[in-house]
C-alpha cells in the first residue's frame, strides 16, 4: 500500500479553486501519483496565487504551458529552470526583516544563517500545504557493465524566488520544521520512484533527525517499494551522542533489507569517522577527491585506499561527481565499481530521461578509456 497525497498533514488551510491555465487542461484527477500528476498538482498551485507578487511567475508558467501543449512535465521543468536564475534577487516583502517575537534573533555575525522570520515559517507552511515539491532522479551506474544500478532522489522545489533545495531545508530547520519538509519530500520521492525499473534502488537523503523521527518506519513500510531497493543516505556529520541512537532507529529497517549510505567519505576525519560507527553498505566518495584525481597523485593515493577500504568492509564504493572522461579513467582504473556525476547522467523528472540513461552513457562516456575496473 503506498502513501497518498493526502497521508503527509497539511499545515496551512486554503480553497482549491479551478484550473488557469492556457490551451491545457489538466486530467480530472490531479491527485494521480505520478510524475504528470505531481506536475499537474504543482501548476495548478502557482496558477491559483494570486498574489501580486507572483504575477510574473504566472505569466511565465502560461508561457511554458503554451510551448508545451500537452506535457506539463516539460512546461513544469522549464519554468523551475527559469525560475533559478533569479536566487540573488531580493524580496521587497517589507516584512522579509522583521524577527519573530517567539523565535531567537540570530547575531549579525552568523553571517549565512537563515533568518527567523513570521515570513520563513509561511513560506515552509506554503510548500507543505500545497505540496510545490518534486523529485529528479540522478543515475547511479555499474561502471564495468554500464548498466544504472541505482538513483538518488534530489528534491526541486517550485516557488517564484528560485531558491535551491539547500536553502529550503536549511530555512525549515531554522524554524523548526526540518523533519516536516524532509517527510513531505520523501513521501515525494517515494510515489516517484515507483515510476523506476524495479531493479533500481532509490537513495534518498535525510538527516540524522530524520532518521530518529518515529514517522519514518512507518513512511517505508508503507511504500510500494521493495525494503531492499530503498538506501539512507545521511545528508549531515552527526554528533558523536547521535551515533548510537541513529545505528539503533535504523536496525530494524536494516534487518528487513534498507540498506545505508555514508556521502562525503575521504573529505576529512569526520567521514572516516561515520563510516567507522555506522558500517554504511555503501560509501560515497566527495566529489572534492573525484574532482581532478586523473592528474592528482595524492588523491589517487587516497581513492586507491578507499577502494581497498570498502572491499575489507563489505560496502560499495561510489565515485560522486565525475564529470569528465579523464575523471572516469581514473576511477575505473583504480577499481572504483560504481560512478555518478554529470558526466553520466544529470539529474532529471523526466521518465523518458529515465529510460534513455544508458544509452547516453554508451554515447558519452564510454566511447574511450578504460576498458573496465583493475583488478
Amino acid at each position: 500500500m503506498s502513501m497518498d497525497e493526502t497521508s503527509f498533514p497539511a499545515l496551512t488551510d486554503g480553497e482549491t479553486t479551478a484550473y488557469r491555465g492556457p490551451q491545457s487542461i489538466p486530467p480530472s484527477d490531479v491527485s494521480d501519483p505520478t510524475i504528470r500528476g505531481q506536475a499537474w498538482n504543482i501548476i495548478e498551485s502557482v496558477l491559483d496565487d494570486a498574489t501580486p507578487q507572483s504575477e510574473w511567475a504566472r505569466e511565465q508558467l502560461r508561457s511554458r504551458m503554451e510551448s508545451n501543449p500537452g506535457n506539463p512535465e516539460r512546461a513544469l521543468l522549464e519554468h523551475l529552470m527559469a525560475t533559478r536564475s533569479i536566487t540573488g534577487q531580493e524580496s521587497d516583502d517589507s516584512e522579509a526583516n522583521l524577527p519573530s517575537p517567539d523565535l531567537p534573533v540570530p547575531d549579525e555575525d552568523y553571517g549565512a544563517t537563515v533568518l527567523f522570520t513570521r515570513r520563513s515559517r509561511r513560506r515552509i507552511e506554503a510548500i507543505l500545504g500545497d505540496r510545490m515539491l518534486l523529485t529528479a532522479f540522478q543515475p547511479i551506474h555499474e561502471l564495468s557493465t554500464r548498466d544504472v544500478i541505482g538513483v538518488e532522489a534530489l528534491t526541486r522545489f517550485v516557488s517564484d524566488d528560485g531558491a535551491s533545495a539547500d536553502h529550503w531545508f536549511n530555512e525549515a530547520a531554522a524554524v523548526g520544521l526540518g523533519p516536516d519538509l524532509e517527510f513531505a519530500a520523501l513521501q515525494a520521492a517515494l510515489v516517484a520512484a515507483e515510476q523506476l525499473p524495479e531493479n533500481v534502488y532509490v537513495a534518498l537523503n535525510l538527516s540524522p533527525a530524520t532518521c530518529l523521527d518515529p514517522r519514518l518506519r512507518a513512511f517505508v513500510e508503507h511504500s510500494r517499494l521493495a525494503m531492499d531497493r530503498l538506501v539512507i543516505e545521511l545528508t549531515e556529520r552527526l554528533a558523536e551522542d547521535e551515533y548510537d541512537p541513529v545505528v539503533t532507529a535504523l536496525a530494524p529497517l536494516r534487518l528487513r533489507g534498507l540498506r545505508v549510505a555514508v556521502d562525503g567519505a575521504g573529505a576529512g576525519f569526520g567521514s572516516m569517522s561515520q563510516v567507522k560507527h555506522l558500517s554504511p553498505d555503501i560509501i560515497k566518495l566527495d566529489r572534492n577527491l573525484i574532482a581532478g584525481i586523473d592528474h592528482a597523485a595524492g588523491q589517487k593515493t587516497l581513492g586507491a585506499a578507499m577502494v581497498e577500504f570498502a572491499r575489507q568492509i563489505g560496502a560499495d564504493l561510489v565515485a560522486e561527481g565525475i564529470e569528465t572522461q579523464a575523471e572516469l579513467t581514473a576511477v575505473m582504473d583504480l577499481g572504483m565499481a560504481f560512478g555518478q556525476g554529470y558526466l553520466l547522467g544529470r539529474p532529471s523528472v523526466q521518465p523518458l530521461d529515465w529510460a534513455a540513461w544508458r544509452t547516453a552513457a554508451d554515447e558519452e562516456a564510454f566511447t574511450s578509456g578504460s576498458g573496465g575496473p583493475a583488478n
